[in-house]
């Protein structure tokens, strides 16, 4: 229990500095790292380029055709953001990297126009396909 206050009340420090997200999207980020690892089936590091696409999955998972703009209500436009959270979070200790992390693995990762943009669809040809 310690640990999550301690969580919370870090990341309140770090949007009390940096108030381009929102502290929700501290939060999703942890758990979409568990998502990604579980699904990668990965109990350790993950790079840039796989968190981001598990941020996607996951995303996609929980808040469907809503995801763009739960992303934009955090101040998440592209993957470049995650980087930016991911690296506020390492530099408070609340992750960890290897020397080969940059932020810059986080760099247009994909556009979030593109992926984002037919999560309706997608979902509705699916559930049509299952019918």
């Amino acid at each position: 229990m310690q640990e999550k206050k301690d969580f919370y009340s870090t990341v309140e420090l770090i949007c009390a500095k940096d108030s381009r997200y929102k502290p929700d999207a501290y939060e999703f980020v942890i758990q979409a790292l568990h998502f990604t690892q579980k699904k990668l089936k990965k109990q350790t590091h993950i790079t840039g380029k796989e968190l981001s696409e598990g941020l996607r999955d996951f995303a996609i998972s929980q808040f469907g055709p809503m995801t763009k703009t739960v992303f934009t209500h955090w101040g998440i436009t592209r993957t470049h953001d995650f980087g930016n959270i991911v690296f506020s979070m390492i530099d408070k200790k609340l992750l960890s990297k290897t020397e080969e992390d940059s932020i810059n693995d986080f760099s247009d990762v994909y556009d979030f126009e593109v992926v984002f943009a037919n999560v309706l669809r997608d979902s509705v040809i699916k559930d049509i396909g299952k019918g």
